[in-house]
């Protein structure tokens, strides 16, 4: 009993001189012992489920997932006819330097900013405006200040003049004096010395700008310069700095923004720039919204800009969707109960 049932094999067949002979059937039918032959219901039913794995990932993976990795560089230029330079793109040493000027690369003096707009008010008869107000209009355009948050006036005519009347009221209080920042001259000579092309933007008129670069010999230092003539928006909006990333002829993910104030970051963030903050006018903890904090600008060097520019994941096509966790049903009610009136 116990040798017929070891001689029977999983498909019911007993093995007789070689060949497969079907037990239960009242007519005996010779199988042949070729292996082929005997395994063909397996192999199609592999087959068939390999089909339905495959029709599985497809639908439950895009296409679209296979382009994912390897990652497309936005630095990528495939016009390019020398693969030389088309590598030098691909790899975080090709970079931009976007600088502000105040508070930045020269000293920065909020009293004279401050006192100027008070000034104007009192020309303009119209109230002084408040401590916060003028905090909020730091970094702004004049005539989006007085238009948008002073609301002294809308006439384009008047903006304009009490625009260039405030920017005279400036040039008298700080009287023509610039300074570099302990270290910014330095720096800029670092970057000048390993090519690293750099902009300068500023919210101040081209001739004030360009006077003031004279007096502390850096003209010509800079591949572009973004005056409040270039642009219709001051910060937080980011028209300056993707117009100065346009000049340099660089991608936004490529270039990294110096700036002074949470405005500055905000911008940068918003036009998918790198920002780095000089804690100038205001402490480090404020200012952790950046991707790198310093105090003085010879604090960095080239390497620290490198790895600022290195490839992420966010230069990598559309970002990453984030997962909705479901609604849990509380599992541990408040302890707070309802009373009503009538309990008592």
């Amino acid at each position: 009993m116990v040798e017929s049932i070891a001689a029977t094999s999983l498909f019911r067949h007993s093995p007789i001189l070689g060949n497969y002979v079907k037990d239960r059937s009242p007519k005996r039918v010779a199988m042949s012992p070729n292996p082929s032959i005997r395994f063909q219901p397996i192999k199609a039913q592999a087959m068939e489920l390999t089909r339905e794995v495959s029709r599985f990932k497809e639908d439950r993976f895009p296409k679209s997932i296979d382009r994912l990795w390897p990652p497309n560089n936005k630095a990528d230029n495939p016009s390019l006819q020398n693969p030389l330079l088309r590598q030098e793109r691909m790899g975080c040493g090709w970079l931009g330097a976007i600088f502000e000027w105040e508070g930045v690369l020269v000293e920065d003096n909020l009293d004279y900013e401050k006192q100027s707009w008070l000034v104007l008010s009192e020309e303009e008869g119209k109230s002084p405006p408040p401590a916060f107000m003028l905090k909020r209009i730091e970094g702004m355009k004049n005539e989006q200040a007085i238009s948008e948050v002073l609301c002294w006036s809308r006439d384009p005519s008047q903006l304009k003049r009490m625009s260039l009347r405030k920017e005279q009221i400036y040039q008298a209080l700080q009287g023509g004096i610039y300074r570099f920042r302990d270290g910014s001259k330095e720096f800029i000579n670092i970057l000048t010395r390993y090519s690293i092309p750099m902009a300068l933007v500023s919210t101040r008129p081209r001739k004030n700008l360009e006077e003031a670069m004279s007096k502390i010999g850096i003209n010509g230092v800079f591949d572009a310069v973004v005056t409040a003539e270039d642009v219709y928006r001051g910060k937080p909006d980011p028209e300056m700095f993707a117009y100065a990333a346009q000049l340099l002829q660089f991608i936004p993910e490529r270039c990294i923004v110096f700036g002074n104030s949470n405005l500055s970051i905000e911008a940068a963030h918003e036009a998918k720039m790198k920002c780095v903050a000089v804690a100038s006018k205001h402490p480090v903890y404020e200012l952790t919204a950046a991707d790198l904090v310093v105090r003085w600008l010879d604090e960095l060097s080239v390497v620290d800009l490198k790895n600022l520019a290195d490839i992420e994941s966010s230069e990598f096509g559309e970002p990453e969707v984030e997962m909705e966790l479901e609604e849990e049903d509380d599992a541990y009610p408040s302890s707070r109960i309802a009373l009503d009136d009538h309990d008592f």
